[in-house]
């Protein structure tokens, strides 16, 4: 039997401002001087050839009603499709008038003041690397916010770090975005595609699995060790090899050589960018700090993103259109309605640019003022426990925009160029009741094990005992998962003769 029956939602949806602003912002440099350089290919309306200061009232000059009568009903359906850029402003979040606009470039100070960056090889992250191999392709809106959220949730060693429904459930909080497994599934098909083979997988069966679908030069070998892994997976796990023989079939030679293919696949996708691609890419900071007699000066580099205007033989045709006293044509109307659709689009993705610009620097400046006491002295152990939720506090701005700016972004100090995200931590307490920085403890940690004697390395009961000794409440476990959060062997691997 049929029912009806009212009900209400709220759903909050975003404007396509909204995606283009947050798309920009967690692209790292590289992705984005890709992505300026494309939108200036797609876009004819879109140069550095002259200023947005003397195109408001142009536009704003140039609407449906300027059109004659018999042509308002095309006219206004356009106006309706271009009104949605206008939905989204960041003054509902913060006042970013405040800042002033020599902060956001990188030109900005005196002539004679020598200014120096200092570009860093460094290999990039995962979250990076995926990301610009994502920003390549061409993504529905919906799926791109998904791929982004599973490449924000891939851990060091490449695995996906989060279950289904929980992700689900993030970009339902985080994004305001409902969506179902089976578009996660396919965002999810969509990252295991990229390079490296391997990278996020929910287990170490369908990592091995990835790779070895990956291979085209297959080969017998090739394909009875994707039979292994996939229907033998346990068996060979626990080197069960007598019953993978008596279940599969094969020989033991056969078998054998089965398991030289699977040996050559690589268990940690996330240790293994190309040395290509580590050696190629250079970090070019977003944030550059500077002290100048005492006094900790912010700015913000945005050297890699240039100068954008609008177009001025678009903007003059523009004027040409608005100041015709004669009814214009058909074909004049099409003209002029795709002249004002690339203009819009120019002046949003402008007005994106600078709104990415904006939050980068109120995020680093609040994260500046939180460490204050490590950016004034490049002491470590003065880094005091921040998450992102205590960022998020300060400049009023949503935990998942923080963690974009955090994941992807760069700050060069007098001590050296940093990911933003090296910066936060956990915090633990002290024998005094204090709360510490995880990142201190790992620090002294490090230290220790650097100075020890290598002959007779100290384990991690010696570690457990240091530690406490120094005024630090904390368990021989967790000594463990702090030595391999900073990739350093148990005692008898790090023993030297």
């Amino acid at each position: 039997m049929l029912h009806q029956r009212q009900q209400q939602k709220l759903l909050q949806k975003l404007s396509p401002q909204q995606v283009l602003v947050m798309r920009l912002l967690q692209q790292p440099v590289l992705s984005l001087e890709q992505r300026i350089k494309q939108e200036i290919e797609d876009n004819p309306a879109l140069d550095d050839t002259t200023d947005l200061d003397d195109l408001d009232e142009i536009t704003d000059e140039t609407t449906p009603d300027s059109i004659d009568a018999d042509e308002d009903s095309f006219a206004d359906d356009d106006h309706s499709e271009l009104k949605a850029d206008n939905e989204f402003s960041y003054e509902d979040y913060l006042d970013l008038d405040e800042i002033p606009d020599y902060k956001l470039v990188s030109n900005n100070r005196s002539p004679d003041e020598e200014t120096w960056e200092s570009p860093v090889v460094s290999g990039v992250s995962f979250q990076e690397y995926l990301l610009a191999q994502m920003g390549v392709q061409k993504i529905p809106d919906k799926q791109f916010i998904i791929a982004s959220t599973i490449i924000g949730n891939i851990d060091e060693t490449g695995y996906l770090a989060r279950e289904i429904p929980a992700l689900i459930n993030d970009l339902a909080f985080n994004q305001n975005i409902e969506a179902t497994e089976a578009e996660v599934l396919e965002a999810l098909k969509l990252v295991q595609g990229f390079d490296p083979p391997g990278i996020a997988a929910r287990s170490l069966q369908e990592c091995l699995l990835l790779q070895l679908e990956y291979k085209t030069d297959r080969s017998y070998a090739t394909d009875l060790a994707e039979v292994v892994v996939r229907y033998y997976f346990d068996e060979f796990s626990k080197k069960h090899y007598e019953k993978i023989l008596q279940k599969a079939h094969i020989t033991e030679e056969e078998l054998k050589e089965a398991i030289d293919e699977i040996t050559k696949l690589n268990p940690k996708p996330g240790f293994t960018i190309s040395d290509e691609v580590k050696n190629s890419q250079y970090v070019v900071p977003d944030f550059l700090i500077a002290i100048n007699e005492g006094e900790i000066e912010l700015n913000l580099n945005s050297r890699n993103a240039p100068e954008l205007s609008i177009n001025r033989e678009y903007v003059s045709m523009l004027q040409d259109y608005n100041h015709k006293k004669k009814k214009i044509s058909s074909s004049e109307k099409a003209a002029l309605t795709f002249i004002k659709q690339k203009i819009d689009a120019a002046r949003g993705f402008i007005d994106a640019i600078k709104q990415r610009q904006e939050t980068l620097y109120v995020t680093m400046k609040a994260i500046l003022d939180y460490q204050k006491e490590y950016f004034q002295t490049g002491d470590e152990t003065r880094l005091k426990p921040m998450i992102l939720k205590d960022i998020s506090n300060k400049v009023g701005l949503d935990i998942s925009t923080v963690s974009r700016v955090a994941n992807s972004k760069y700050v060069q100090t007098p001590f050296g160029t940093f990911l933003l995200k090296s910066f936060f931590s956990e915090s633990l307490q002290n024998q005094m009741g204090e709360e510490i920085s995880t990142r201190e403890i790992k620090k002294i940690l490090h230290d220790t094990i650097e100075g020890e004697n290598k002959s007779t390395p100290l384990t991690d009961e010696e570690l457990e005992e240091i530690l406490q000794k120094k005024g630090y409440n904390i368990a021989r476990r967790t000594i463990a998962k702090y030595r391999k959060q900073l990739r350093i062997p148990v005692a008898r691997l790090r023993k030297e003769l």
